[in-house]
């Protein structure tokens, strides 16, 4: 299975975890008032629980500094990102991104509902040797959440093509997590020439569970899933529980079914997930993202990346299971394609990037050096 958001809307337990969040769950925030010709603005702004940041940064073409404000209580390690963040402007949207390090280019790609800071715990690692970039998708984090948006994986993937065109401007190693990861695939089989190499933590098989459909599980509950698409196009319904899905306590119990290491699951990953949700557009971005389709299929798309490809697979993963079709399918891989190396990653669930960093480093960082040279 890909991630079951459905599911868990309208279980009270948290005993079947059912609603992706390692994508942790939420998205973005308003767009700065500040107009410039230049795809970078002057003025991003952010908000930290119920708070309203004005950051100051001077544009990156012009070789500027920034100045940015003091942030509310957080932990150091996320005051220095959302620090770090800058805006780029994307077909008349605000598109939130950071930037750290200097070496070879990484771009991390965080999963549904989740946000650059969802990488808390690899950005310091990553940018000792590597220029580490990441982005908030449009919908998610501090991007833009336009009303009325229709999301699909395409315009996800198409923004990370015209990101690495744009702002990046070398081939680059693509990082992503559950729905992210999908988006760097569709990416990469897009365009060969400015992916160098994909990490894939995790892989959803689609933008929701419309995309599996030849696993039993899914069949079983699939008259669920149409009831529940009708009832989340009925927005005060919708209003209704996704204002109890971000409840602190249903947010924690949540993410403590999908982690395998308790202990990961802190104050700063409830705010990173549960901030972005009170802006205006998160529940139209919450509704189109479950109800919209699907989009393209790893299936079709895997054989046309070339690149090299490392999977890390969490084993209690419980939205892509090992044993589930995506899951299956992707351990295939290294049997039939030469460029794919797979490894299963123990005790940990569908985050890996976050749950269990240590791990995940182990196999990265090697990989990563591996790689030819540029």
């Amino acid at each position: 299975m890909a991630h079951l958001p459905a599911i868990f809307l309208l279980q009270k337990s948290p005993a079947i975890p059912l609603l992706s969040f390692c994508s942790p769950l939420f998205p973005s925030l308003p767009s700065s008032s500040t107009s410039s010709s230049s795809p970078l603005h002057t003025l991003s702004t952010y908000r930290i629980g119920n708070v309203r940041l004005g950051a100051f940064r001077a544009k990156i073409a012009a070789g500027s500094g920034s100045v940015a404000p003091t942030l509310p209580e957080l932990s150091g390690g996320l005051k220095d990102i959302y620090k770090c963040c800058s805006i780029w402007r994307w077909k008349g949207y605000s598109v939130n991104f950071f930037v750290k390090g200097t070496g070879p280019p990484l771009l991390l790609v965080h999963g549904f509902g989740a946000s650059i800071a969802h990488w808390r715990r690899n950005i310091g690692v990553l940018s000792e040797n590597y220029t580490v970039y990441a982005i908030d998708l449009l919908g998610f984090g501090s991007s833009d959440k336009p009303l009325g948006f229709s999301y699909t994986m395409e315009v996800w993937s198409q923004l990370i093509l015209d990101f690495l065109s744009e702002i990046i401007k070398k081939p680059t190693v693509l990082i992503g997590n559950s729905v992210g990861s999908l988006t760097c695939v569709i990416a990469a089989s897009a365009t060969q020439g400015m992916v160098r190499g994909i990490v894939l933590l995790n892989c959803a098989g689609g933008m929701n569970n419309k995309a599996i459909v030849d696993d039993w599980r899914i069949r079983l509950i699939l008259p669920l899933f149409w009831l529940i698409d009708l009832l989340l196009k009925q927005r005060s319904i919708a209003s209704a529980i996704f204002e109890n899905v971000k409840k602190r306590e249903n947010l924690k119990n949540i993410l403590l079914s999908v982690y395998g290491n308790k202990e990961s699951v802190d104050e700063d990953l409830i705010a990173i997930i549960k901030n972005p949700a009170d802006d205006v557009g998160a529940l139209d971005a919450f509704i189109s993202i479950v109800t919209g389709p699907p989009g393209p299929n790893p299936v079709s798309l895997m054989p046309k990346v070339t690149v090299p490809v490392l999977l890390l697979w969490g084993d209690k993963d419980p939205f892509t299971p090992i044993d589930g079709p995506v899951g299956k399918y992707f351990s295939s891989l290294p049997s039939q394609l030469s460029n794919v190396n797979l490894y299963l990653l123990e005790g940990v669930g569908h985050c890996p990037h976050d749950d269990r960093p240590d791990l995940v480093h182990e196999k990265l960082l090697p990989w990563l050096a591996a790689l030819p040279a540029l």
